[in-house]
């Protein structure tokens, strides 16, 4: 019997584990589907490399799952999660930039104006996790956290290019993406903070996780694939798993989901918390009702191909980002074919929400993943008009080959280059006790139920403006306060 269970090694695992067990009286054990190592010199070079992310067809270190992005026939695809200790943050692009206030400020609306979740009440998690190379010491950031943030140095040519495109248009320089609210403009143009350290990525399994593995209170396995969560009435405790293809059980005396936005919501689903109907036609038992899964939040995003006809050294993926109210324009500073680059245009806040449900009661099978992309007017529109703005940046850069202008219809152009920035969230809403919508209460615990919690992005209620990854292990540091 161990003290806390926590389930997955991804970014908020990590975090969780190496913060709980700092205390030397708390056993932690944390199990991993994806494979696990105890020193980074182990660490495939593949995992290290910031200029590249391994999400080939031939990585061994991913999760795989078949979308619909939007409804009409063909707009489906493909999108992948980190199975590897570490999570996503060992194969992702490095993006590490904060949620703003106003989303903080959308959160604690969803919690019926509770301060939890506030700005205030989150930064300093924000600053603990953080060393800031650029700019720990302006107010706001942090100096001794496990997590190495800095902007490029040298950038390419294209995101050179991009920007003064950018100032060239009216746009002004925001130089630090994370700094206070009020202290830079809402809207503009600035370099990428990353969690790179000398040219290689930083997760939270080398930078949290891996100093903390000789502690004699934590426990480490990877290949474990936990297919269901054990209860006696509504309270947890324990899970059953899959090692080498053998079964097995843990007990503990508190499991903390942390697997991700969808392996999160899919064990919960598979341990017959879900629509009630949805389970029992996969004759699942039902444990407890709860909207796992009803509705989700993701950023769609919109590719623009055009030829540079410049060489581009190395790089990390996103140098540069422009900001425009809920868009986010993104110059891929690597290309996809030889002077081929995208130009991503993702809505930031999109009123379209999407739908997870299992397919089969197997834990190998895939869930059911609709994005619904497009299904709201108001999104159809909005990146119609962020296009535009987004071909007019195109149209300052010398040497760089795009369209004048949307093909008509529009919607049919729009779903032609539609795809999704993969950072979903919000199948396990955090909510109040009342709230038809919510899974887990403000401190992440799972409504209905005893000593099971969620701590991901499962929980997250409303879209963040930014990509995820420093949210996720905000989320992780914050709920460590109130686990401990």
């Amino acid at each position: 019997m161990v003290d806390t269970l926590i389930i997955g090694g991804g970014t908020a695992g990590c975090v969780l584990a190496a913060r709980l067990s700092a205390d030397p009286s708390h056993t932690v054990r944390l199990l991993e589907a994806g494979p696990v190592w105890t020193d980074a010199a182990e660490r495939p070079a593949d995992l290290l490399d910031a200029n590249r992310m391994p999400i080939d067809p031939e990585s061994p270190w991913l999760w795989r799952y078949p979308v619909t992005l939007a409804d009409g026939a063909g707009v489906v695809g493909n999108i992948v999660r980190g199975k590897v200790i570490g999570g996503s943050g060992a194969i992702n692009g490095g993006y590490f930039v904060r949620a703003t206030a106003a989303d903080f400020t959308a959160w604690s609306k969803e919690l019926d104006g509770s301060t939890t979740w506030s700005f205030d009440s989150v930064l300093p998690a924000y600053r603990r996790l953080e060393r800031d190379f650029d700019y720990g010491d302006r107010p706001g950031h942090g100096t001794t956290g496990p997590i190495p943030v800095r902007r490029t140095a040298a950038p390419t040519p294209l995101s050179l290019e991009f920007a003064s495109a950018c100032t060239a248009l009216g746009f002004p320089l925001i130089p630090d993406l994370n700094t206070l609210p009020g202290t830079a403009p809402a809207d503009g143009f600035g370099p990428v903070p990353c969690n790179i350290e000398h040219g290689m990525r930083v997760d939270t399994g080398s930078a949290y996780l891996m100093p903390a593995l000789a502690r004699p209170n934590l426990t480490v396995t990877g290949a474990m694939l936990v297919t269901r969560i054990r209860f006696r009435g509504t309270r947890a405790i324990g899970v059953d798993y899959l090692h080498e293809g053998k079964p097995g059980t843990v007990d503990a005396d508190r499991i903390v989901l942390c697997a991700g936005a969808i392996e999160s919501a899919a064990l919960l689903l598979r341990s017959g918390i879900g629509d009630p109907e949805q389970l029992r036609a996969l004759d699942i038992p039902v444990r407890h009702p709860a909207p796992v899964g009803a509705w989700f939040s993701d950023h769609p995003e919109i590719g623009i191909d055009y030829r540079f006809d410049r060489g581009m050294p190395d790089s990390v993926p996103l140098e540069y980002v422009l900001e425009i109210d809920d868009v986010e324009i993104r110059p891929y500073a690597v290309s996809f074919t030889p002077y081929t680059h995208r130009l991503g245009v993702a809505l930031m806040r999109p009123r379209s929400e999407g739908v997870l449900r299992l397919r089969s009661a197997d834990p190998v099978v895939a869930p059911h993943i609709d994005y619904r992309y497009l299904s709201a007017a108001a999104d159809r529109i909005r990146l119609r008009e962020a296009v535009t703005s987004a071909l007019a940046i195109l149209r300052e850069i010398p040497m760089a080959y795009a369209p004048d202008s949307i093909p008509e219809p529009a919607e049919g152009w729009l779903r032609a280059n539609l795809a999704t920035s993969q950072h979903l969230s919000g199948t396990c809403r955090m909510g109040g006790a009342h709230d038809e919508r919510a899974v887990v209460d403000e401190w992440c615990r799972v409504h209905g139920t005893t000593g099971l919690s969620v701590v991901d992005l499962s929980v997250v209620p409303v879209p963040l403006s930014r990509g995820p990854q420093a949210t996720a292990m905000l989320i992780a540091e914050r709920a460590a306060e109130h686990l401990t």
